[in-house]
């Protein structure tokens, strides 16, 4: 069996070959970009399951099978998504996958994935079984602004009240001991009950980008940005002070693309 994986965070993409790998499986290829991938299939025989993330450094993913299949050469390779879209997506992935993982990846439900995956294709015309993605689908369904609803307001509890807070009065969430924590502009810290993980789904991503592993930023808390080591940026944010806002080496480019 052939399999590869298209994931443009390089140790994101490491993590899942090792967790396919713990599965008695081997992964073939690491490929990080829609061009890289396209130099790959022109040049390798076509996997039987690819592990495909939707957005890559420089671009969909789906625009390595539009590629193809505009010289009529489509890739039947069966696709388990790997995504941090969330469940108004995830209609479309069920119609036109063997399975979705959503981030971060778990390992139960990678290895049902793949049982999945072995299942279907079990049998001797497997080939000729493998499901025809319907990419344009799947597109309208993560570009419509009307599908999902983010949220606008957050309560925390102190003692024995609740305080509401506003995402406008958000300057970052940040992780510490174990605990997710609001920090306003007004120079207050507020734990909540959620982790970054989930704050990321939560939060509409043209105003908030997760920086790191222990950062989420609002676009608009950003003061300054200066060059840090190991190609790293710093961010400066109005108030918060306790430890040094960095972007991590691996979300930078998304960082500056974020930023415009």
């Amino acid at each position: 069996m052939r399999i590869i994986i298209i994931e443009d965070e390089k140790p994101a993409a490491r993590l899942l070959k090792r967790k396919v790998e713990k599965l008695n499986l081997k992964v073939n290829a690491l490929l990080h970009s829609v061009e890289e991938s396209i130099t790959w299939f022109l040049n390798n025989d076509h996997p039987d399951l690819i592990f495909l993330d939707i957005q890559l450094s420089d671009g969909l993913s789906f625009e390595i099978f539009e590629h193809f299949a505009a010289v009529k050469q489509h890739i039947k390779s069966a696709v388990i998504f790997t995504t941090a879209f969330d469940e108004y997506a995830l209609k479309a992935f069920k119609l036109n996958s063997i399975d979705y993982l959503l981030k971060p990846i778990d390992e139960d439900d990678l290895e049902i994935a793949v049982s999945k995956f072995k299942e279907r294709f079990s049998m001797p015309t497997a080939v000729e079984n493998t499901i025809q993605l319907d990419f344009e689908q799947i597109k309208k369904m993560l570009t419509n602004p009307f599908e999902k609803n983010y949220k606008k307001r957050f309560t925390a509890k102190i003692g024995q009240h609740l305080k509401v807070i506003a995402v406008e009065e958000i300057e970052c969430f940040f992780s510490e001991n174990k605990g997710t924590y609001i920090h306003t502009f007004d120079n207050r810290n507020y734990l909540i009950e959620s982790t970054l993980e989930v704050l990321e789904q939560d939060l509409d991503p043209k105003d908030f980008f997760r920086i790191s592993r222990k950062f989420i930023i609002p676009l608009k808390a950003i003061k300054e940005i200066v060059m840090y080591s190991n190609s790293r940026l710093k961010v400066i944010l109005p108030s918060y002070k306790e430890d040094e806002v960095v972007v991590s080496r691996e979300k930078v480019s998304d960082f500056k693309n974020w930023i415009g």
